[in-house]
């Protein structure tokens, strides 16, 4: 494929030499630099950039929502590198048709999201958030009214043992000396040998058993709203649930039953159906014991670099072998 020229008065002639990258979002200028040096990177704010759905072949992107309709727009596009393990603002249906490849990055986050677990955890078992609140409202909160959950030689239920679900089970097994009982359906009956765990066959057997269930699978059909009233009803009364994958695989409204009638201890969700989540649609969720965090999981700047280079990375070697 010969190299694409877009000339631009305040931008001149491109190099030849380099693929053309559109970049639809912001990035941490690391990211930016690489793309400035291994591209002609096209860059929000540029003229040139309001012409990108009609001109694009290389697109990075980070958080913007790409539709069907958008993708018809482009009628060039190649391939699409995207920040970050979730593709779900993508239509992937529209890219598969059309042969548009999505560079994303799996296992990049996954300490930076273990991490996360591991705060909103020890935040709900201890009732940090509920507490601080009280305090930032004016509420004088004594010691003797407070009362938590100790987490060492709990067990941990992952649901989902990706590279996320592998970071968790380090980390609680290591810190905590937790015991660990995953599923997952569709990894084999040898995975996660160097990690002591026992394998469940089912949900339910996780919820169950676990004093902290967290999730790790992404949404699907199959997964949205997998946890709901129902299934609170087999978790211990004193168990905590975890997302810090996506919003709709639990259902909120019925998580809201369940902490009302204490069914469960608490959650923390870092991931909802509403983002950022709001007071005018999580206020009762919070009263009754949620924990949220405005999908903050992988939000450390070394993780951000990180992913965002990796992405531009896989779109880079992908358009070189096209060029």
């Amino acid at each position: 494929m010969a190299p694409e020229i877009i000339s631009d008065s305040t931008m001149g002639v491109l190099s030849r030499s380099k693929p053309t990258v559109y970049v639809l979002d912001s990035f941490q200028p690391e990211v930016i630099s690489f793309c400035k040096e291994n591209f002609n990177a096209i860059l929000p704010g540029q003229p040139e950039h309001a012409k990108w759905k009609e001109n694009v072949r290389f697109l990075l992107m980070r958080s913007s929502r790409l539709t069907a309709e958008d993708i018809a727009a482009c009628p060039h596009l190649l391939a699409i590198g995207k920040q970050g393990v979730g593709i779900d603002k993508i239509d992937g249906d529209a890219c598969s048709a059309r042969g548009i490849k999505i560079f994303n990055t799996p296992g990049v986050n996954a300490r930076a999201v273990a991490e996360m677990v591991l705060a909103l955890t020890t935040a709900v078992a201890r009732q940090v958030g509920s507490i601080a609140g009280k305090q930032n409202a004016g509420i004088l909160v004594p010691k003797e009214t407070c009362s938590g959950i100790i987490l060492h030689r709990k067990t941990i239920g992952i649901l989902g043992m990706g590279n996320i679900g592998r970071a968790v089970a380090q980390i609680f097994h290591g810190a905590f000396e937790a015991d660990i009982v995953a599923y997952d359906p569709y990894l084999p009956l040898d995975a996660w040998n160097e990690i002591p765990h026992s394998r469940a066959e089912s949900v339910s057997e996780v919820l169950s058993t676990s004093d902290v269930v967290t999730v790790h699978m992404p949404l699907t059909s199959a997964t949205r709203h997998l946890l709901g009233y129902e299934q609170f009803k087999i978790m211990k009364n004193t168990a905590i649930v975890i997302n810090t994958a996506r919003g709709g695989i639990i259902n909120e409204s019925e998580l809201e039953c369940a902490l009302a009638e204490g069914l469960i201890w608490g959650a923390g969700l870092d991931c909802h159906e509403e983002e950022p989540p709001s007071k005018e649609r999580y206020g009762t969720l919070w009263d009754v014991g949620a924990l949220s965090t405005p999908h903050i999981g992988a939000a450390t700047r070394e993780t951000q670099v990180q992913t965002g280079m990796a992405a531009a990375t896989k779109l880079l070697d992908y358009a070189r072998s096209r060029f």
